[in-house]
């Protein structure tokens, strides 16, 4: 196991994206012989989006939502134009969604991953299209957003741009890690 421990300072790069019409792509089916359901929840808790939250980025420094106040992450989950979708395979969580349609004629892939189990199954793709056609539904929309950075995933800017993304502006950060990461469960 290889650890980048607490304290350690991070410098990485912040890729904004966005999609302007909606693609050519139909609904995916799920890969074969991969039974699951994807699901709405309905005014989730907040515990159950810091579990997915916790579950997909833990190994990519996902750690502000953890800032939070509940108060104001329990109202924004509460929000009818916030979504939270959970692919559920084999009866537990493979990955989420959270779409954050709050702004007038935009949306915002806020959160979008699988948890470590169920990356290189096949699942990615099918859950990645399902997240952009499901935003595309909204009526009015006009700019689908998202964006990522070079902590996440390796292939997450590459998939991005394979699903019809448009690099539209990046800048760089530097954070200090509060949770250790381990980074031999990154995938190359």
């Amino acid at each position: 196991m290889t650890l980048q421990p607490v304290g350690t300072t991070l410098n990485y790069r912040v890729t904004y994206l966005e999609m302007t019409e909606r693609p050519g792509f139909d609904y995916p089916a799920l890969p074969i012989d991969m039974p699951a359901s994807l699901l709405r929840a309905e005014e989730p808790p907040v515990w159950y989006f810091l579990s997915l939250y916790d579950a997909v980025g833990r190994d990519y420094a996902w750690e502000d939502m953890h800032d939070e106040p509940e108060a104001e992450l329990a109202a924004w989950l509460a929000d009818p134009a916030v979504e939270l979708w959970t692919l559920m395979r084999a009866g537990w969580p493979h990955g989420f969604f959270l779409l954050d349609a709050r702004r007038d004629g935009e949306t915002d892939l806020a959160y979008f991953g699988l948890v470590p189990q169920a990356v290189g199954r096949g699942l990615g793709s099918f859950l990645m299209r399902t997240a952009i056609l499901t935003a595309w539904e909204r009526p009015g929309l006009k700019v689908l957003k998202v964006n990522t950075c070079s902590l996440d995933h390796p292939r997450a800017l590459a998939n991005y741009q394979k699903n019809g993304f448009e690099v539209v502006a990046q800048e760089h950060r530097t954070r200090v890690l509060r949770r250790a990461r381990d980074l031999s469960r990154i995938p190359d």
